[in-house]
């Protein structure tokens, strides 16, 4: 134990605690521990969200009215102290070598009287208030002593704080700290950092906190961006690395699809083409496939995905797809037979709503190899499901399944090639954290005639005008989808609920069948009002969320949302995505009643885009990664300093940057590569010491 702060700052290293540095006591340690700072190493990589330019000293007969300026002012008064009501107000009087004055002023910082003596001069930094003649004034300056005008000149930074620490406290302990020149490890060799034009570490480390100019900022940022960005993905290619099997048995000999492309009644697109193209070269290699396929609502995932099917069967082994809902999984089986049937092949469905007769048969058929494709919900992962040489497992929006669902899907083959399909459009650089452990592929183009959905913005005083255009849609013989987000009515939140709005949309379309679906049901009951609905037996569905996923009733033309305010952006265009799925033109109306510039910009893109990934790009831009379809939840990394929107070049220079480490060292063998492979343990632990080592 240190007796005191004399011997500890004597002895400061990165893991030392930041109550050991100078200024910090028991208030000030809780404070900086509510900003995740608890070590000297945390208070080090505490870095500063923008800067304030402060390169030039600007004499006081230069000041300009509402400028920030940095001066030099020699008090001509003493500093006085005035009690108003509820305010204590602190004065001066400074000039410099111009002759001018600037009259100074602060509130309720008494210690101030102490701090300033009369014919001292100091450095100052403040906003002008009022510029008359040969006077000036200024509120709140920050004060310095003149020899730190080396450190204050230059660009300022300035850190997020939370009550009880200011901006000036911070810098001071930062200043501390970097004074001492504590020796952050540097993870990269000269030659690697040569080789990607990086700096080294500490000056990178002391330049983000004191840059001098924007350069410097630049090339700190970049420095420090880059390792993050390399650590992570090196976790990421090490844990994928680990699991490939490098020494298939099932690599397929014939990769001819011609037979297939005859029976379908339309061409790929060529974007259709590329990723086919992609699963072939994985399917024919010796590496296992593990492949995620991402594509906007209607670009042809699921006839790419029945190529990859195809495929698997004529090699010899069986196939399975895997949906989040009954009512997916029954359209895929419905669409999938009718081209499988042609080519001979035998396909099955397996959900919570096959009798336990059903799946028995269905079983032994599947063991005997009498079935060459199952089709299923998570119903198809029960122990009992044995296949008999399982070869493609096909795993339908993936992110409504666990790792460990489709994991388990997997392990009831030898060797199993995987792939994943995702209507969820995400910009490439998240994808590429979201899914780092799948190859990615891209459908990036919708199918000649599609059309795209026309959607307006309206409010509640619209309701009339909205009816008259659902009834003549209906009476054209057309289908409405009805959306809101809750179950039941909350006043709390003043949002309509499904129950509300199913009776005064009973009320309103008396002559209508109007239904109503959400997640509070049996699946049966679930199922059966779907089925109405895309047989035509019901008008209007009024429905929560339940109907986002893959459901298509082309006969359906209208969407409305209700609360549209209250949804994501990627959500409403998933939901928009239920129409315009058939030859006839297409609506959605998103209604809403909130006012505020955000929600409104957000519709605006919806009213302006029909493109996913635009929409998903937008969307993070206005809710930042971490909020983007709840990946805090789903292990969304967090970084120091990285902007995934922003940083995509330095992502994809980390990217290759990594495959050229693993194609040298795979294992973090060689010298030069030490400082990496510990940082890696250090930052990632445990769950790669049997994958690097």
């Amino acid at each position: 134990m240190y007796n005191c702060v004399g011997d500890i700052m004597e002895n400061i290293k990165l893991d030392t605690s930041v109550q050991y540095i100078k200024g910090v006591g028991p208030k000030m340690y809780e404070l900086l521990n509510k900003l995740g700072i608890y070590t000297v190493k945390d208070l080090i990589e505490y870095y500063p969200r923008v800067y304030e330019d402060r390169t030039k000293v600007t004499s006081i007969d230069e000041f300009v009215k509402d400028q920030n300026v940095l001066f030099f002012g020699t008090l001509v008064k003493p500093v006085s102290v005035v009690y108003a009501k509820r305010k204590k107000i602190i004065s001066t009087v400074v000039t410099d070598e111009s002759g001018s004055l600037a009259f100074l002023t602060w509130y309720n910082q008494v210690y101030i009287k102490d701090r300033l003596k009369e014919g001292e001069t100091y450095l100052f930094y403040g906003k002008v208030g009022s510029v008359s003649g040969t006077r000036a004034t200024l509120d709140s300056c920050s004060i310095y002593d003149v020899e730190q005008l080396d450190k204050i000149q230059g660009l300022y930074p300035i850190y997020s704080l939370t009550a009880g620490i200011t901006q000036n406290y911070l810098f001071k302990i930062i200043n501390e700290i970097m004074d001492k020149d504590i020796l952050v490890r540097e993870v990269f060799s000269e030659e690697f950092r040569r080789k990607y034009s990086l700096a080294e570490i500490n000056y990178a480390t002391r330049n983000v906190h004191f840059p001098k100019s924007f350069d410097m900022v630049n090339v700190a940022r970049n420095r420090i961006i880059f390792e993050e960005l390399f650590l992570f993905q090196l976790a990421l290619m090490h844990m994928k690395d680990s699991n490939l099997v490098t020494n298939k048995t099932n690599v397929y000999k014939d990769m001819d699809c011609s037979e297939f492309l005859k029976i379908i009644p339309f061409e790929l697109t060529n974007a259709q083409k590329k990723v086919v193209e992609q699963i072939k070269g994985d399917l024919s290699s010796n590496i296992v496939m593990n492949r995620l396929v991402q594509g906007d609502v209607g670009s042809g995932k699921t006839m790419v995905a029945a190529i990859a099917m195809y495929l698997a069967v004529k090699n010899g082994y069986q196939a399975a797809l895997m949906a989040p809902t009954t009512i997916l999984a029954n359209q895929h089986y419905l669409e999938l037979s009718g081209y499988f049937e042609k080519l001979n092949m035998n396909v099955e469905i397996i959900t919570s709503s096959t009798t336990k007769k059903q799946k028995e048969k269905i079983i032994e058929r599947l063991k005997n190899k009498e079935i060459d494709v199952l089709i299923g919900t998570h119903s198809i992962i029960e122990d009992n499901v044995e296949f008999n040489n399982l070869g493609l497992v096909v795993t339908d929006e993936q992110h409504r399944f666990g790792v460990k669902q489709r994991m388990k899907l997997s392990s009831k083959g030898n060797i199993v090639d995987t792939l994943v399909m995702t209507a969820t459009p995400i910009p490439r650089s998240l994808a590429i954290i979201l899914y780092g452990d799948l190859d990615l592929s891209i459908i990036d183009e919708l199918p000649p005639g599609r059309k795209p959905v026309e959607t307006c913005v309206v409010n509640d005083s619209y309701n009339q005008r909205v009816y008259n255009f659902l009834r003549k849609q209906i009476t054209e013989g057309r289908q409405v989808y009805v959306v809101c987000p809750l179950v039941e009515e909350n006043e709390e939140l003043d949002l309509n609920s499904v129950e509300k709005l199913y009776e005064e949309y009973k009320q309103e379309f008396k002559d209508f069948n109007v239904e109503i679906l959400h997640g509070k049901m049996k699946n049966k009951e679930k199922d059966a009002i779907m089925q109405n609905f895309k047989e035509n037996k019901t008008n209007i569905l009024i429905s929560t969320t339940v109907i986002e996923v893959g459901i298509s009733v082309p006969n359906a033309t209208v969407m409305v949302i209700e609360n549209a305010d209250r949804f994501g952006l990627a959500a409403l265009h998933q939901l928009r995505g239920r129409v315009g799925r058939g030859s006839a033109a297409s609506y959605c109306v998103l209604k809403s009643n909130n006012k505020s510039p955000i929600a409104r910009e957000r519709l605006d893109i919806m009213r302006k885009s029909n493109d996913g990934f635009l929409i998903a790009k937008k969307d993070l831009e206005l809710r930042g990664p971490g909020d983007f379809f709840g990946i805090r939840q789903s292990g969304m990394p967090e970084f120091k300093l990285a902007n995934l929107l922003t940083d995509t070049r330095v992502l994809e220079q980390t990217q290759q940057a990594v495959k050229d480490i693993m194609a040298q060292d795979k294992h973090l063998e060689m010298e030069e590569n030490r400082n990496i492979k510990e940082a890696l343990f250090e930052k990632y632990g445990e769950q790669l010491r049997n994958i690097v080592s």
